[in-house]
């Protein structure tokens, strides 16, 4: 009998293979007091395990071949750079001498005390990087707590074909798992801005995340199929099964080989109507994934990761130099900033550390509401801005703008900003294009408003979607509610792209959406000439743009804007794709 799992799928393709069941739970730890004599040694033994753990990490780091992503190499980087900050390297040990406490318990008071503060973060992708504290803290733990390291981090090639099913991996054990040549994995929890989520799709990994208690039904050594587009996850596969799936993932790869054709390709519908195709980046070292995509430029570039894992606010001089080497390495192509949207935590600036912990972040004091407050954080940004659109055709994009007023606060301080500049002898583009994040319903109902107001307007429908439904999507209880289908949501999208056709304000879609292609064709007929996603989706939404006629869309598409039920919408959608691939 066949059993059939759900969950999200994060990196498309299929896997076939045995299942290696990975064990990295969090260690059980328990707290005991030592005596003074004790303390010493103690501490010792904890900075030895920050030790292992670093050696750890570089001898993974030193396997990433060249011809891999720098990324890749980043995320490691990351996790090594944690384990040298005050949070891991200091903090634990100032407990192990004031509280008398063994070294295991030290690390999990600071490690929750550091995930708190995630946990209160109104950005989901800025939530999922308390993944990334577990995952150091973790390998501390396991060398304090005598645990050996999981064999698949030896090199010996012994899990070519396997699949992963974990409760978590770390993105050190997914380099490990491209060195030796992995299947594919599944893990019980994660969500699809995680770390690990992202490169597994950098790789070309198939994965699903937040397959709940999925462990209890599998045996090692099993065989499964998983769908990381679809996010199943089949046992107890009979032969039919596996000879169809093979068939699916011969295909997949074929299409996969074939997409390098359409790098040099414009993408343009079989109607001859062009389609602009931008990249999504979280850090410069994203910018050889858009080289290789053939991206016109980069539509969304998130700047949180300049005030990430650091107590003091980058300067402008900082920030300059980051925006400059995209703007340098874009050779004209556009480059939209989006000012840093981070929540009502206390990482952004340490001299909140008291501020009171809002009921409800998502709710609260973020994004350009907490730069409105804080323009010592904010002045600083627009004029770094300023000063690299110098250099080329960068764009200013404004997170949840909620209210005209706030957009009024906004120009207001940008215009100032120029008139120091200006009087400080520094260049600046004086025309900067500014825009606006569609993501909060209120927006979207009064995009034509804003769009009189904006020079462009970008979807964000991962919010959008998010705040239109009352749905945390990285909540497992209630994430299986999600969906940009919705006709709600739906109803939005095709508002704001009407409020920019009428007042001729260019309009852009930066979500998830935009890069599965599954909604490339619903997207080109409610009219969206503009996508940016995830540069390793890019050559296959052009594909399916260069494969799409409008003309003959329109009719299944406003059935679905006439639809008022998911199921149904989710059928016609399926006509709409029915020469797509699975």
């Amino acid at each position: 009998m066949t059993l059939e799992l759900h969950g999200i799928g994060v990196s498309r393709g299929v896997a076939i293979g045995k299942v290696h069941m990975l064990s990295r739970d969090q260690p059980e730890v328990s707290e005991y007091i030592l005596p003074s004599n004790l303390i010493e040694s103690e501490v010792q033994r904890y900075q030895a395990a920050l030790a292992t753990a670093k050696v750890q990490l570089q001898s993974i780091q030193e396997q990433i071949p060249n011809n891999i992503s720098t990324d890749i190499a980043a995320f490691i980087s990351t996790h090594l750079l944690m384990l040298e900050d005050k949070a891991l390297a200091t903090v634990p040990v100032e407990l192990i001498i004031t509280r008398h406490c063994n070294a295991e318990w030290a690390l999990k008071l600071q490690r929750d005390a550091l995930v708190s503060v995630f946990d209160e973060m109104d950005d989901s992708y800025l939530r999922t990087r308390k993944n990334d504290v577990d995952h150091v803290v973790n390998r501390i733990l396991r060398t304090l707590t005598n645990q050996e390291s999981p064999y698949h981090e030896a090199p010996s090639g012994r899990l070519k074909g396997y699949i992963l099913l974990a409760d978590d991996l770390t993105p050190a054990d997914i380099v490990l798992m491209q060195q030796q040549q992995v299947g594919g994995f599944a893990t019980e929890r994660g969500g699809a801005n995680s770390h690990t989520s992202i490169l597994a799709r950098s790789l070309g990994i198939p994965a699903i995340v937040g397959l709940r208690s999925a462990r209890r039904y599998i045996q090692d050594d099993e065989l499964l199929i998983i769908d990381g587009g679809q996010g199943i996850l089949l046992a107890g596969v009979d032969d039919s099964l596996i000879k169809k799936f093979q068939q699916r993932r011969a295909n997949q790869q074929h299409r996969l080989a074939a997409l390098a054709a359409f790098r040099s390709q414009p993408a343009v519908t079989l109607e001859g109507q062009p389609i602009t195709l931008e990249a999504n980046i979280e850090l410069p070292e994203d910018l050889p994934l858009v080289a290789d995509s053939g991206a016109e430029g980069i539509g969304l570039y998130r700047t949180e990761f300049l005030y990430m894992n650091r107590t003091t606010l980058p300067d402008e001089e900082e920030q300059l130099k980051a925006y400059a080497r995209v703007v340098e390495a874009m050779k004209g192509g556009p480059v939209n900033i989006r000012t840093v949207d981070l929540g009502a935590d206390k990482t952004v600036d340490g001299s909140h550390s008291n501020a009171s912990i809002a009921t409800n972040p998502a709710l609260g004091l973020r994004a350009i509401r907490l730069c409105l407050r804080k323009p010592g954080l904010f002045r600083p940004q627009l004029r770094a801005i300023l000063r690299a659109s110098a250099q080329g055709p960068v764009r200013l994009l404004l997170p949840m703008i909620c209210t005209l007023q706030e957009l009024t606060q906004v120009m207001a301080l940008l215009e100032d900003c120029k008139r120091e500049l200006k009087h400080q002898g520094l260049k600046y583009d004086p025309a900067l294009p500014v825009g606006a994040m569609i993501e909060v319903p209120a927006t979207a109902i009064c995009a034509e408003a804003f769009a009189r107001h904006l020079d462009f307007l970008s979807i964000g429908t991962n919010d959008l979607t998010q705040y239109t439904l009352a749905i945390d999507r990285i909540d497992d209880e209630v994430n299986y509610l999600y969906s940009p289908l919705h006709p709600a949501v739906l109803h939005l999208i095709h508002h704001t792209i009407a409020a920019g056709e009428k007042t001729g304000t260019a309009v852009s879609l930066c979500g998830e959406m935009a890069g599965d292609i599954h909604y490339t064709r619903l997207l080109l007929a409610l009219g969206l000439r503009d996508f940016s996603m995830h540069p390793a989706s890019l050559l296959e939404v052009k594909q399916v743009i260069t494969e799409s006629d409008q003309r003959k869309l329109k009719k299944l598409t406003q059935q679905i804007l006439e639809c008022c039920d998911l199921s149904e919408m989710q059928v016609l959608l399926e006509q709409i794709n029915e020469d797509l691939p699975n």
